[in-house]
Order: structure tokens, then sequence, then C-alpha cells
């Protein structure tokens, strides 16, 4: 294996004119042939990086002529971690590396997918786009629109094949219940709503005492968002803390907005408000994050859109589409049924309990990995994952400021009114 990364050249290249890179990008993208190798970097190797993004390639890395050459992590210790999870499974030595840049920087990595904390997200789409590296990227992409917008222009102008982490779209139910929706069957929408639910903060079961500074660079980390020093349940519980975490709504919601749309055809909403608070776990740690919050959304087709999240108490949680004719139900969101209950219009199309068909489709990361080769639409590309980051920054500013958050589109603008 010959890869050679030279991070001199990737700052000139990021630098060069947009239409160069533009025009280098979007021909790569074109030439990638059926028998080349998709050569992969891993950007952020913790759980979801080693345990999601990586093994769920690995799962087709041989039928789509896909490996990974490259890992990087400020963490010493997951970044090996992943280093020998390769090992094993291609028998040679990835390139490692403490920053995302070095990997950007490898001229033989052609696609690159990204693990690590929300607040690097934006900034490293971006960077990956102006190198002309395919992306998977997990939400939120994006804590503002600021770097939302220079992260979606960046990937508009180089033209590189994106998948965003919103993989539920992916599921055959998830495909099945668009269909179902386009059919009419359930009639027009009134209100859309998910509570979901947990007896403890998700951040809790991050939190690592054992992390020594010595094996971490805590700048690379930080990325300058805060200058507190070195702190272990800082670094490994920052899932609860507002420096880098917008909390449940940018988390959880993100994946729920984006099937409401994927579902339901519908782009952005026109308004939010959002609220919540720290009600049940107040401790040592310190954590800022709310562990519960409510966000209403107002679309422009005519319903309302709810996400409930209280993480100090389980009970409750319901996913629902409460429409004309009757509802569709994801509670169980691989095992989705509609019927015709509470539907004010139900006329006897719908009757009794009925399974929603599921239609198969690739899984989000084989769809990926087939798209660079196809150049066809990824199940999740840029236009998606700004359509759910914007709904959920809009909850984000209205839990920050109090106010009521509203959506211009075509000025991209969210705005209180």
């Amino acid at each position: 294996m010959n890869i050679t990364c030279n991070r001199r050249d990737f700052l000139k290249t990021a630098t060069i004119g947009v239409t160069a890179m533009s025009f280098s990008a979007r021909s790569y993208a074109r030439i990638m042939g059926a028998n080349e190798r998709i050569r992969i970097g891993q950007i952020g190797c913790g759980g979801r990086g080693r345990l999601a993004h990586m093994v769920g390639i690995h799962k087709h890395d041989k039928i789509e002529n896909a490996e990974y050459v490259a890992v990087s992590d400020p963490w010493r210790i997951v970044r090996e971690q992943a280093a020998e999870q390769c090992k094993e499974w291609y028998g040679t030595n990835v390139k490692q590396f403490v920053s995302y840049r070095d990997v950007l920087a490898c001229k033989d990595v052609d696609a690159v997918m990204i693990a690590s904390p929300d607040h690097h997200h934006s900034i490293q789409l971006e960077a990956a786009a102006k190198a002309g590296k395919h992306i998977y990227v997990e939400k939120p992409m994006a804590r503002n629109m600021k770097e939302l917008l220079r992260a979606v222009d960046a990937v508009k102008e180089a033209g590189v094949v994106v998948q965003v982490g919103t993989q539920v779209r992916s599921l055959p139910t998830s495909t099945g219940c668009n269909e179902l929706w386009k059919s009419g069957l359930l009639g027009k929408a009134s209100r859309i709503e998910q509570c979901r639910n947990s007896e403890k903060p998700y951040w809790y079961r991050y939190v690592k005492q054992e992390v020594k500074k010595e094996d971490l660079d805590w700048d690379e980390f930080t990325m300058g968002i805060t200058k507190r020093p070195f702190d272990p349940v800082l670094y490994s519980g920052w899932y609860g803390y507002l420096e880098f975490n917008d909390g449940p709504v940018s988390q959880f919601g993100s994946h729920y907005i984006d099937l409401v749309h994927y579902i339901t055809g519908a782009e952005h909403p026109t308004s939010c408000v959002c609220n919540g608070g720290i009600f049940t776990w107040i401790d040592e740690n310190k954590f800022s994050v709310p562990d519960h919050v409510e966000a209403l959304w107002v679309y422009p087709q005519g319903f309302m859109v709810t996400f409930s999240c209280n993480t100090g108490q389980s009970g409750g949680s319901r996913h629902r589409y409460f429409c004309e004719k009757g509802q569709l139900n994801l509670d169980n969101w691989s095992a989705p049924n509609y019927t015709a209950e509470g539907g004010p219009k139900r006329d006897g199309s719908i009757r009794g309990v009925n399974e929603v068909k599921a239609i198969e489709t690739p899984d989000h990361f084989q769809d990926w990995l087939q798209c660079m080769r196809s150049g066809k639409t990824t199940r999740a590309p840029i236009e998606a994952g700004y359509r759910h980051a914007v709904a959920c920054l809009m909850g984000v500013e209205s839990f920050k400021t109090g106010h009521r958050m509203l959506f211009n589109a075509e000025k991209r603008k969210i705005y209180a009114g």
C-alpha cells in the first residue's frame, strides 16, 4: 500500500481558485470506475466511528471493492484500536493521524467518514469537500447557519458524493412509509409527533475517568471552543456539555425531522418554538445539556411537528403521524403500521391494523459506496442534510434565546419573530 500524504500540498489545494477545485472534484466523481478500489479515511474513531462506520463499511467492502487506508482521532487509544481493526480485516498497517487535516492531505484517500464530535462536523465537511473527497458525515451537520452554509456551499461547489448519517431513511420500512404517504390513503396530516424518552441521559454512558492527558491532543479536540483545561469527563462526556453539543434536538431530533421530511416530502418549517431544562440529572459532572426538551415546528403544508425528549423518565415514548383518515404508527420504526383510528374523515378504505409493506433498499453505507461509482444521488444527500439541519437549528436557537424562530428559505436565514 502506497499512501501519499502531503499536508503542505493539501493546505495549498484548499485555498486555490473555486473553478479549478470544482472542475477537479466533479471530474473525479465521474471517472470512479467499477474496478477502482475506494480508499477510505476514518475521521473520528470513537464508538460511532469504529463500531458503526467501520463495521458498516466492512460488511460491503469486498463486494463494493472498498478499503480503509487511514484513521485519525485526537485520542491515541481509539485511534490505535481503529488501526488494529483495519489490520485484522486487510492485513495491512493503515496510516494513523491525530488530525483530520492529515487524512485530507493524503492524495490516495478517495473518501472520508466523519464521526467526530458535533463541533467538528461542519469544519471537517467543508474542508473535505474542498479537498475533493467523497464524504459520509454524521449529523448534526452544523451548529449555526454560518457554518452550515459554508459547508453546504463547499459541497455543491466541489460536486463530491455526500451521504449524511440519517440512516433511518434507508430502512426498507421507511421507504414503505414514503410510498404509503404518496398513495394518499391517510389523507392530509394535522400533527406529527415523537416522544423519545429514557431513564438517564445518553451522555452518561460515554464518561471515562481513565482518559489520560498524555494520550490526548486537547487542542485538536476542543478546536478553540473552550479555554477550560483538560478534563477526562469534559472530553469523554462531551455530549453533555453545551460547549460541544446542542442536546437532544440536534441529536435524536435530526433523525426524527429527517424522517418526517422523507416520508411527507416537506422541506422546511416556517416557525419553531423550543423549551427545556435540567430537571432530573443534577450531579458532580455539572452537565449543561438539558435532560428534557420539547420543540414544536409549523410547516407550510398545514401541520405541526413536535419532538419531546425526557431523559429522566422512560415512559410515554411514541412516534405517530395523525391524519384526516387515520394514523401512521412508528412507535417501533422497524415495524410500522397504520389504522383508521381517530381520523375525522375516515371513509372505510382502511380497516383494522395494517403493517406497512417494506421495500428493500441498500443500507445507508452500501448506498454511499455505490453512488460514488454510479454518480447517482445518495439516500441522504447534502440537500436533505441541509433541510433537517435548518429545522434543528431553529429549535436550538429558540431554546437559547427564548424566542420563536422563523425561517426564510429564499434568503437562507433563521430569525426571531
